[in-house]
């Protein structure tokens, strides 16, 4: 898989840009997004020489910035030797395009999304990983293929990727490139979406076994390094990989967890949220994130020693909603408590979402028993034991509760089948009007 950043032992130095359009309401501020890109470059390897910011009425349709300020980048460019430029927002394949003309052969442009891409290709350890990452590469890459990305058929050769004058008609070399190129691509996404798709049958089958021991499912969602993967090292007492730096982890990791009373639960690890994150590589990830959506409770995990805290949550709660998550438990937990040094937490909107907070120092292992403590109270409370009936041609809701609840006793009437259940809140809502009394 082609790389778009350099990975020579010396680090490949770049320019950072970012705008900001009057009027618009970003999450972060652009200082804060530009440290946080800063940040990303770094994680990715790079070498940060400097930034150029814009404030503008509104997006240039050529080069994004405008003109003057594409001289200032140049001028930066050459000053700092860099070699390469990152914008802080996901640049539209027009744009990418100009931006290159303009910057020449030499110079990478680059956005926000590519440089997330590049540090998943970096972190991803396992082949369903790797499968996602390069899906999301190519699903990004393909509207923005110019001569710069003319690299597939040249590695696989052909009277094609050669050019010549057979059936080619006015179209220069270039140009057959670049459609050869693009159906390489299209071609290779085709069987990563059929790897991944077995993938996710994969994951399916797995879930239903779990489900049918009655084991609940706990989910860590959280921005990118606010200490996931640190609670469920502390938790299990387990071997996780734990970094400090961003999106450290990205395949999904699920430990067994003993609650105080002795019921076990299964806690899943996920990848971190971020601003901008990709909508491809979500996409992507889709089999990875279901995780999330089939789980019986939601742990959001916030550094809260961080500046932009309330923001973080917002981004999380946004990608949520992206994803569709159904309306289970969640508990709002605010970790790295260790480094605030405010007697009251943040303040924050939008705390009727969770059901319960909990202060802890993961990394210190303060407030773990508290947190085991409220996932107890929680789960007990929330997995309603219900009786059903359903009609006789609703199977697929009969095979479902069997495959995703417990299941203590079922009774064929001439009205329909009556199961007496023990229903998890991702279901509840789903049979509410099955039940009786």
């Amino acid at each position: 898989m082609h790389e778009l950043l350099s990975s020579t032992p010396e680090k490949e130095r770049t320019l950072l840009v970012a705008a900001q359009v009057k009027n618009s309401r970003p999450l972060l501020s652009m200082s804060d997004s530009l440290l946080e890109l800063a940040m990303l470059a770094d994680t990715a390897g790079l070498e940060v020489t400097g930034q150029v910011v814009q404030n503008m009425q509104q997006i240039d349709p050529n080069t994004y910035v405008g003109s003057g300020k594409v001289e200032e980048i140049r001028e930066q460019v050459l000053n700092m030797s860099a070699q390469s430029i990152i914008f802080d927002d996901e640049l539209s394949p027009r744009h990418q395009r100009q931006l290159e003309r303009e910057f020449g052969e030499n110079i990478k442009v680059l956005d926000r999304s590519a440089l997330i891409l590049d540090i998943f290709a970096q972190h991803a350890r396992t082949r369903e990983g790797a499968l996602q990452v390069e899906l999301a590469q190519y699903e990004y890459r393909l509207p923005r293929l110019t001569r710069q990305w003319t690299h597939l058929a040249r590695q696989a050769g052909g009277g094609a990727a050669r050019g010549g004058s057979g059936g080619v008609g006015l179209r220069g070399p270039g140009e057959t490139q670049l459609e050869v190129d693009k159906r390489e691509i299209g071609r290779k996404i085709s069987k990563l979406k059929e790897e991944l798709e077995h993938v996710r049958e994969h994951r399916s089958h797995y879930r239903r076994q779990r489900s049918r021991a009655g084991i609940p499912v706990i989910a860590l969602v959280g921005y990118t390094n606010a200490g996931k993967s640190t609670l469920l090292r502390t938790i299990t007492n387990s071997d996780v990989y734990v970094a400090n730096q961003l999106f450290a982890t990205l395949d999904p990791l699920t430990r067994k967890v003993d609650l105080p009373s002795g019921r076990h639960v299964l806690m899943t690890d996920t990848v971190g949220f971020i601003q901008k994150l990709p909508t491809n590589l979500v996409a992507a990830f889709r089999a990875t994130l279901e995780e999330i959506v089939e789980a019986d409770l939601l742990i959001h995990i916030v550094d809260t020693s961080h500046p932009n805290v309330r923001q973080h949550i917002e981004a999380v709660e946004d990608t949520l909603a992206e994803l569709d998550v159904p309306p289970v438990p969640r508990i709002l937990v605010w970790n790295k408590i260790d480094q605030w040094d405010n007697p009251q937490l943040p303040q924050r909107y939008g705390a009727e979402n969770y059901v319960a907070e909990v202060p802890i120092s993961a990394q210190n292992n303060i407030g773990i028993d508290q947190l085991l403590e409220a996932i107890e109270a929680i789960l007990s409370q929330h997995i309603r034991k219900v009786k059903l009936r359903l009609p006789y041609n609703r199977g697929d809701l009969v095979s479902q509760l069997f495959e995703l609840a417990t299941v203590e006793s079922q009774e064929h009437t001439e009205d329909g089948v009556i199961i007496t259940a023990q229903l998890p809140p991702s279901l509840q809502e789903r049979f509410a009007e099955y039940q009786i009394q």
